[in-house]
């Protein structure tokens, strides 16, 4: 349920109105506008008299909310979230290039692809220290060790940080991490996110490969549902009938997101295609299709990657592609 004030509603009057919401043991969400204030009543708002609720003097309307998801719904956050990773800003047009190798192989390798993707645009470097793997016998990433290389590559470059968590027991290795990533195969580990909804970490939350668009919000709704609100949203495909591309990047899901939810959304084409070719043309379809922000992969040497080398683009292609995204941004602007 939603509670749109009044204009010229005091202070006092609002925060009156809200005891007495949380006198009926309501969680109470505020937004507010530049010209409106929405309460969000969370709970069991059974226990609220709409009619009586509505006959306030400081009540513009009030209004059930019937999606499951209450925190990440635009109803009760009408405006754009914008998040902060250092130096940059995610959202409320705020656009980010996210790039990096798929994993941290060696200090040189990292240092050098974050170097080479400052340079050509890139205002996020994001790097895997821990890998899930479908395969027990393939590459798992440096761990511990590729998050102290992640550091030393953020403290070279101005750079803030993205790399994956799988286990909530390894949190305090991500204190100084700035964007923490809940891969597509934890989207629906609920344990993790409450945890991870008890920091104030910005979480860049993938959608799962066979999860629909309202349990991707669900999950952003575990976070939030504990107090954190810095969450992105990331498409990178869903596993479909088709085998050509390694998952079937779904587009709508960007307009689609953006009309339910006030949380940022960026796309990632690499793991949505699996080919490097195949990445450029779907950033640049996604760009145009409003996303805010991007999440490509980039490697000095993919054809040497140890974890896919076949969807990574060199730092000359990234450059290439990075000047044509702020192109088709300048023209749906």
């Amino acid at each position: 349920m939603i509670a749109v004030l009044k204009q010229g509603t005091t202070q006092t009057q609002t925060e009156h109105l809200i005891q007495w919401l949380k006198d009926r043991n309501l969680d109470v969400h505020i937004s507010q506008g530049k010209e409106v204030t929405i309460l969000g009543l969370i709970g069991d708002t059974s226990r609220v008299d709409m009619e009586l609720l509505s006959s306030l003097d400081i009540v513009e309307s009030v209004k059930r909310v019937s999606e499951p998801f209450k925190q990440v719904n635009r109803t009760f956050h009408p405006l754009d979230t914008v998040v902060e990773a250092g130096s940059a800003k995610i959202g409320g047009g705020h656009f980010a290039m996210i790039a990096g190798p798929c994993s941290v192989e060696s200090e040189d390798q990292i240092i050098q692809v974050a170097s080479a993707v400052k340079d050509a645009g890139a205002t996020i470097l994001r790097g895997g220290a821990f890998k899930p793997r479908t395969s027990p016998y393939a590459f798992q990433g440096m761990k511990d060790e590729g998050i102290l290389l992640l550091l030393k590559a953020k403290a070279a470059t101005g750079l803030p940080i993205v790399t994956e968590i799988m286990n909530i027991s390894t949190l305090d290795l991500f204190a100084d991490v700035d964007i923490i990533q809940v891969g597509a195969r934890n989207m629906q580990n609920f344990d993790l996110l409450k945890e991870l909804g008890k920091t104030k970490k910005p979480i860049l939350l993938k959608r799962g490969l066979a999860n629909t668009l309202q349990e991707l919000l669900m999950s952003a709704e575990y976070i939030l549902s504990e107090g954190n609100e810095n969450v992105i949203l990331c498409e990178r495909g869903i596993r479909t009938f088709e085998t050509y591309t390694r998952n079937t990047l779904d587009l709508s899901a960007v307009s689609v997101l953006q009309d339910l939810s006030h949380l940022p959304v960026i796309v990632d084409p690499s793991h949505a295609t699996g080919k490097a070719r195949l990445v450029p043309p779907m950033a640049l379809a996604a760009t145009a299709a409003g996303a805010d922000g991007l999440m490509i992969e980039v490697h000095n040497n993919p054809s040497c990657a140890l974890c896919d080398g076949a969807q990574s683009l060199t730092p000359e292609q990234f450059a290439e592609l990075n000047q044509k995204v702020q192109q088709i941004r300048e023209v749906v602007k």
